[in-house]
């Protein structure tokens, strides 16, 4: 083919977080979409419109916006709250440390962990609806006073009042599953490089198929609802057995239900099957009974004779609630126990940031909010039907209203949320302000080398730009506050031994202090704080949800979260939000190919676009290769991702994706950029001998102002990179050394 450098080459820019316009990405008003849809697409200036801003003479411009993924529909941005909790542990499992997962220990911990949170979920549903409502509230003329709607229900026995209220927590259930199925269908399974699944446990972004995750989604998505589904069954045979369970004619029932849960367990143990067929075969008697025993639950509650309620929670509902609580503390346990020893068998260039316990770190995140997310809607239900009253056994309720008293677990869970949010405020700032003198230094050697010559009009911006480069070193700087973070969710979780024999906070305050004092009365304060705070959080993240359907703005901001949380596959829990990389990456790798037909192509990925750039080019066949090259800038890659994410984007991986462009890349960076950074920093990580990756940009480009101007070069930080020579020459580089 005969062709000049530079004849039919593009560059192809893929944006960072945030959702920004195609237009934004090219710099030009005038954009027209060439490939892709609605959801994601590839963009181009429109003809005879002019080229993008920063674009290189000969070089055609296309920008990739793939922000509308996570972004782009109302319903879809503001159900993803929801999602929170099982977002972060499914987040989890990414985090490990590099090297070989014997047995898969860290996944089977992970992915068990995340069968927790679903019991959690289902547990909250049956507190509010067979707890606080069916067992609770229905039976005491105070609290079904003047609410119609409740005092229908007190005509019903209890058994088929329970069964009745079953049918709400289904439907939550079902509601959760459907939220993620649907937003999936956007972009999960878009053209995948392979029609196999990534190979083993310890598959790399390499890997055929590595993005291909609708066959372990699915595998788990039916574990899952097995479990939610069991979880109520064994709550509402508790509910109507006489005297608790094991009473003649249910503890059979009673027996098989929990079978298929531990069946469950057991199966989300396993590895996903190999085969569709043999996931069928696993799945389907296991569905089938669990519709039996449901359907038999639900009968026998309605046939049930008539229970006398008592004073006190749901037979059964404390110990469930104490249980869940106390296996979620073990794991996390062992699964920090596994982490650390891991990691210490690493090499010493491989050591993790945060001594490898990114994983129980973030376990620990998804407990927490799970917890905050289920006490929460506890309390405030409890709130509700007892008319602003928050009563506990220190302040119970008059007779006539009812007990309306939340598990005791709830009540650990508000005092450690308020624990976890002083503690980590003085923590965060203890290390910011032990920091500041050290981020200074390091600021001020830069700007001495940068400006060595500053006139004396010229020292007010020289303090900016020192500030500017501080402030951007504060991402080293939250080390501490996430291991903080662990210990104190661990302590937390420590409470299920006062769980487990039903001591509450006040219970105990009493107790200790001497029955009839006023430290168990303190107690109960300092608990109803904990628990006005932890629903203040969520009520913002719901007021934020609401925000996010009304606003397209609030809605790129949400999405932020989605974009840093959803990049990687859904391998533990199926109900977290989809993972839009599933779509992007092979997308990509698809438009890269038909491009590379006609010239070379440089992948020019801004900040998180960087990231989705290296995962494009790791999956891109070596025929392909040879004409692409990759320019970042504003990248996290090493300075974020490779810290947190060592076993998929670690030195290794870095040093593997250039030798695969033959180190056809080049990496643009600033010192006041809090997210970008050098891709390889000084040491044996670094590319090959005589080969430099790494070009630092200074910033602002000058302290004074120029002749033909009225303000000072602003201080750029994160963005633009591409208005600057350094780019051009680097894409016109890029571009001459490719195919």
């Amino acid at each position: 083919m005969d062709r000049t450098p530079g004849r039919d080459a593009v560059e192809l820019r893929v944006h960072g977080i945030s959702g920004v316009t195609a237009e934004r990405i090219l710099d030009h008003p005038i954009v027209t979409r060439v490939a892709g849809n609605g959801h994601a697409g590839f963009f181009r200036p429109r003809p005879g419109s002019g080229t993008a801003g920063g674009a290189t003479d000969g070089v055609a411009v296309e920008a990739y916006r793939w922000g509308s993924l996570t972004a782009g529909a109302a319903v879809r941005t503001a159900s993803m709250l929801l999602l929170l909790p099982f977002m972060l542990s499914n987040l989890a499992i990414w985090l490990r440390p590099p090297g070989h997962d014997r047995w898969g220990l860290l996944g089977v911990l992970c992915r068990l962990l995340a069968g927790t949170l679903t019991a959690t979920f289902m547990l909250a549903a049956v507190g509010v609806t067979l707890d606080l409502v069916g067992w609770q509230c229905v039976p005491y003329p105070g609290c079904r006073a003047g609410r119609p709607y409740l005092a229908w229900l007190h005509v019903l026995p209890t058994g088929p009042r329970l069964a009745l209220l079953s049918v709400v927590p289904l439907l939550a259930l079902r509601v959760v599953w459907a939220i993620g199925t649907r937003s999936a269908r956007a972009f999960e399974g878009f053209g995948p490089s392979s029609k196999r699944p990534p190979r083993g446990r310890n598959a790399g972004l390499a890997d055929a198929g590595f993005w291909q995750d609708e066959q372990t989604t699915g595998w788990l998505r039916e574990l899952h609802v097995v479990l939610g589904i069991g979880t109520l069954n064994v709550a509402l045979l508790a509910g109507i057995t006489p005297g608790g369970v094991g009473a003649p004619g249910h503890d059979v029932l009673f027996g098989i239900a929990a079978g298929l849960l531990i069946v469950a367990v057991i199966l989300l143990a396993l590895p996903v099957p190999a085969s569709p067929a043999r996931a069928r075969r696993l799945l389907r008697p296991l569905w089938a009974a669990t519709v039996v025993v449901t359907v038999c639950c639900l009968g026998a509650a309605t046939l049930a004779d008539p229970t006398p309620v008592g004073l006190g929670k749901l037979p059964g509902y404390e110990g469930a609630a104490a249980g869940v609580v106390a296996t979620q503390g073990v794991l996390l346990v062992v699964l920090t126990v596994v982490t650390y020893t891991r990691q210490r068998a690493a090499r010493g260039d491989e050591r993790p940031f945060l001594r490898g316990l990114g994983t129980p770190i973030m376990a620990a995140a998804a407990v927490s909010v799970g917890a905050a997310f289920t006490a929460t809607l506890v309390y405030r239900v409890a709130d509700f039907l007892d008319h602003g009253d928050i009563p506990d056994p220190i302040r119970p309720n008059p007779p006539i209203v009812g007990p309306l008293e939340p598990p005791v677990a709830y009540w650990w869970a508000a005092l450690a949320g308020l624990a976890a949010l002083l503690i980590g405020a003085a923590v965060t700032s203890a290390t910011l302000l032990l920091s500041r003198r050290r981020r200074r230094r390091l600021a001020a050697r830069i700007t001495e080398r940068d400006y060595p010559d500053v006139a004396a009009q010229d020292a007010h911006r020289l303090r900016l730009v020192r500030e500017a480069i501080a402030r951007s070193r504060i991402t080293e700087e939250l080390g501490p506050v996430l291991v903080a973070f662990l210990l104190i969710a661990s302590i937390g979780l420590a409470t299920v031994a006062f769980d487990l024999i039903g001591i509450g906070p006040t219970q105990l305050a009493d107790r200790l202090g001497g029955r009839g004092g006023g430290a168990a009365v303190l107690a109960a304060y300092v608990t109803d704080a904990g628990v006005w705070v932890i629903s203040l959080l969520v009520l913002c993240l719901m007021v934020l949800g609401f925000r996010a359907y009304r606003s397209a703005q609030t809605r790129r901001v949400v999405a932020v979260l989605w974009d840093l949380g959803t990049f990687w596959p859904r391998t533990v829990h199926p109900f977290a939000p989809p993972c839009y990389a599933a779509r992007a990456v092979p997308e990509l790798a698809k438009r890269v190919t038909g491009l590379t037909a006609r010239g070379p192509v440089v992948i020019s990925g801004h900040s998180h676009g960087s990231v989705l750039a290296a995962a494009t080019i790791l999956q891109l066949p070596p025929s392909v290769l040879a004409r692409v090259s990759l320019l970042t800038y504003g990248s996290p890659l090493q300075r974020t991702y490779a810290r947190l994410y060592p076993a998929y984007l670690g030195p290794r991986t870095l040093r593997d994706l250039g030798g695969r462009i033959g180190w056809r890349w080049r990496n643009l960076w600033r010192d006041t950029d809090p997210i970008g950074g050098p891709i390889f920093p000084p040491g044996p990580d670094g590319p090959p001998p005589g080969v430099d990756i790494d070009t630092r940009l200074r910033d602002p480009r000058s302290l004074t102002i120029d002749p033909a101007d009225t303000v000072p070069p602003p201080i750029e930080g994160h963005w633009p990179y591409h208005t600057q020579a350094a780019y051009q020459m680097a894409i016109r580089e890029l571009t001459d050394r490719s195919g």
